[in-house]
């Protein structure tokens, strides 16, 4: 299971959701903070033989976004909490669980395209696995699901990829997916959460565990641009939202390796998260994948799972759902 990286700040305590991009792929157990891996200072070039590119969203900021393959529906990759689009473009070595993953042809993005179009990005204040800040232009943290929809779409929009589209959102990355597909239905196709953050866990954390977590997550903001996600005011958002008029194709994948939030006083956070995801999996009315031999950090862990997962919806998608 891989333990190093970026700092969930959903699983603050367990290696930050940082790690695939956001999964902290801390998946177990670990304690890195949640700047763990640091502040994003500014755009920097592309990593060599990345297919990325900076579109212009507006008001002087730029995203970076990398695509790849051809076909419809158009797959959107949405990291976690700090992760930059490599989440998707690197696999981690499970001989050496502290170790960053590493770019390799078996991960998620250019597993996908070789069926579809796909997408992925790098959010304000990411950070890739080599430690260096993502080329978005960075802004004022904490952001929230309704900030991470309006910056997705802008991507999108400039650089003029098509829907319909296939949401696939990690951890944090979920609920910008979700809050997506609830604000625009008649675009988006199908979703598939990796291991998923939703509104359910402000139901299934007890109150102190919540509120450690929301303390937790508010003191890795250091002012200096790093992504914090405000989960108080996304839940909100979510929850304000027009429901799904009708089921969409749907994949659930959960981690079946425990970690914890390491937040409260009354117990582990793990039965929580399974109970949550459990919600999620019913709310969406989607095929639920609980046994996945992962950690939080499903995408970079089991990327074939996760491709296996998105070949599943896409192909539901283009028979009708």
């Amino acid at each position: 299971m891989y333990e190093g990286r970026r700092v969930l700040v959903t699983v603050v305590a367990c290696c930050a959701l940082a790690a695939g991009g956001g999964p902290a792929l801390a998946a177990a157990g670990g304690a890195a903070g949640a700047g763990a891996r640091g502040a994003s200072c500014g755009p920097t070039p592309d990593p060599a033989g990345s297919a990325g590119r900076v579109v212009d969203v507006g008001d002087g900021r730029g995203i970076r976004l990398e695509c790849r393959g051809s076909g419809s529906p158009t797959v959107v990759l949405v990291s976690g909490t700090g992760g930059a689009a490599d989440e998707w473009t690197s696999v981690a070595d499970p001989a050496r669980p502290t170790a960053a993953p590493k770019p390799g042809a078996g991960a998620v993005l250019p597993a996908v395209a070789s069926f579809t179009r796909v997408c992925a990005y790098d959010r304000p204040g990411t950070t890739r696995f080599d430690g260096g800040p993502a080329s978005s232009t960075p802004v004022a943290q904490p952001t929230t699901a309704a900030a991470g929809v309006r910056d997705l779409r802008a991507a999108l929009a400039a650089g003029g990829e098509r829907p319909p589209y296939v949401l696939v959102g990690a951890s944090w990355g979920a609920m910008i997916a979700e809050l997506f597909a609830r604000t625009d239905f008649p675009r988006v196709a199908g979703l598939v959460t990796v291991d998923g953050a939703s509104p359910y866990l402000r139901d299934t954390l007890t109150a102190a565990q919540w509120s450690d977590w929301m303390r937790k997550i508010a003191a890795t903001d250091t002012g200096k641009g790093a992504e914090v996600p405000d989960y108080e005011a996304s839940v909100a958002e979510i929850r304000r939202a027009p429901a799904l008029p009708r089921p969409l194709p749907a994949v659930v994948l959960t981690s079946d390796r425990p970690w914890d939030l390491g937040v409260g006083n009354s117990g582990s956070t793990w039965p929580a998260w399974l109970a949550a995801q459990d919600r999620l999996a019913r709310g969406l009315h989607a095929r639920h994948v609980t046994e996945t031999g992962s950690g939080h950090g499903i995408a970079v862990e089991r990327p074939r799972l996760v491709t296996d997962a998105v070949r599943d919806v896409a192909e539901r998608a283009r028979d009708g759902g």
